[in-house]
């Protein structure tokens, strides 16, 4: 019994692609850590959203005020360049949002849950936040977030992140 023309070439093709796996000169395929996408694990299991940057002070000024609705999936995740106490507030923010406190090391360090729209009262995320990572009020809860979940993402220093990027 032997084997048909395409399946012979199916074959070699499989070999070529795995001797060029073996020699490093295709990587295999990962899951993919990228700017628009923070992931979060725990015991709760894993989220994943789709993420606008706010890393510089004129976006972060903005946020997402002025904004009649956010995606379930979607989120913002403001990025300061050094740890340092971080304090939000809802002016112009039209919708509930969940505020998520992220350390050094990408560990969640704090939430506030559902931000009143257009309040003007300080949002206190403590000292040591790296980020913070907006998303639709009470989302947290339901997904059971928490203080102590892990953040991935490609803006915390991966030499030191609790899950880094090249992890699965």
């Amino acid at each position: 019994m032997g084997f048909g023309r395409k399946t012979m070439y199916r074959l070699i093709a499989s070999a070529g692609v795995g001797l060029l796996v073996l020699l490093g000169l295709v990587a295999p395929v990962v899951a993919e850590c990228n700017d628009a996408q923070v992931e979060l694990r725990g015991d709760w299991g894993r989220a994943r959203f789709s993420v606008e940057i706010a890393d510089d002070p004129a976006e972060r000024a903005q946020g997402l005020m002025n904004r009649e609705d956010l995606p379930a999936s979607s989120g913002m995740l403001f990025i300061y360049e050094s740890s340092q106490h971080a304090i939000f507030w809802m002016k112009n923010t039209l919708i509930p949002l969940d505020l998520i406190f992220i350390g050094e090391t990408g560990k969640v360090t704090r939430i506030h849950e559902n931000a009143v729209p257009l309040d003007l009262t300080n949002i206190d995320g403590g000292t040591g936040v790296v980020a913070v990572l907006e998303i639709n009020g009470g989302l947290s809860r339901a997904l059971g977030i928490s203080e102590g979940s892990e953040v991935r993402h490609p803006s915390f220093d991966q030499t030191t992140a609790v899950w880094s990027c090249a992890e699965p």
